[in-house]
């Protein structure tokens, strides 16, 4: 039996020793994360649930080949990105899609709308929260991700840093890029729905 203290690195290392049971715990472990993170780039739940399977099986396959200088989690945030990208390739998903509902399910803050609010405040919640879903959608694909894992995976710089393979440098520069266009976007969306 697996206990819940085991960090995954051990696990992975209980895994590669033939423990049967092993890497389904890594997979209960992260399967919500990997979907979250599948859907938020895909936008289908069909295609996240297809993406973040093949991410898991990649990671059996090719369980041999983790080496412990990353994390786990930043090492299967990578394969999924990676088969979330090879799937729009060979997909042509349009970005319209993307996000469907994933801003909805994490609705805090300036998106949420009171349960209590008027139709209208409920309408104005509704229309707002849909403005994000597409200027979200809207972003290039490398800035999407990097919005995705940052604000709705709430993955740490370093996290999506070593997720993405790519410098610490580059993650905060996208960050800060794609949040500069969803910011006009925006107002340019609430400068068009303002009655004059």
């Amino acid at each position: 039996m697996i206990e819940t203290a085991t960090s995954d690195e051990q696990i992975v290392e209980r895994a590669l020793a033939g423990e049967a049971d092993a890497f389904g715990e890594i997979v209960r472990r992260w399967e919500r994360k990997i979907f979250g993170l599948t859907f938020g780039l895909l936008g289908s739940a069909e295609d996240a649930r297809d993406a973040t399977q093949e991410t898991f099986v990649s990671a059996y396959r090719n369980l041999r080949g983790f080496r412990g200088e990353a994390k786990v989690s930043s090492w299967l945030h990578r394969i999924a990105v990676n088969h979330c990208v090879s799937r729009q390739r060979r997909a042509y998903v349009r970005a319209e899609t993307a996000l469907d509902g994933q801003v909805e399910a994490r609705g805090e803050g300036f998106l949420a709308t009171p349960e209590h609010a008027s139709p209208a405040a409920a309408v104005e919640g509704r229309q707002r929260t849909e403005a994000v879903r597409r200027a979200v959608c809207a972003l290039p694909l490398e800035l999407r991700e990097v919005v995705v894992m940052k604000e709705f995976e709430e993955l740490t710089f370093q996290e999506i840093s070593d997720a993405l393979g790519v410098p610490l440098s580059t993650v905060k520069s996208r960050l800060y890029t794609a949040l500069r266009q969803l910011r006009l976007r925006l107002e340019k969306h609430a400068a068009e729905v303002t009655p004059r």
